[in-house]
């Protein structure tokens, strides 16, 4: 029979990745602690270095779009009222 494909949730990997990157147990180690290929965490520990600066990026990039799209939103409210009142008027 055909084994199902494990699922690991991010924090799980991030666990793993972190006991990879403090070395204080070889891959093989971790590898029978967690249940793990050694390939594996390798993966994850490369992926978890190359988005480490995900982590410290600024949160005003929301913000910023956050209000750009409240500003576009009124925008948009009023051409339309515009549009509604001279539709009227022209009707007239």
């Amino acid at each position: 029979m055909k084994k199902s494909r494990r699922k690991f949730s991010p924090s799980f990997k991030a666990k793993v990745a972190l006991e990879a990157i403090k070395d204080q147990l070889t891959l093989q180690e971790i590898a029978s602690k967690f249940d793990i290929h050694p390939t594996q965490i390798s993966t994850w520990k490369r992926e978890f270095i190359e988005n480490s600066s995900k982590a410290f990026e600024s949160k005003s990039k929301s913000d910023d779009t956050d209000k750009e799209k409240s500003a576009l939103y009124s925008k948009i409210g009023q051409l339309q009222v515009e549009n509604d009142f001279l539709k009227k008027v022209l009707d007239k």
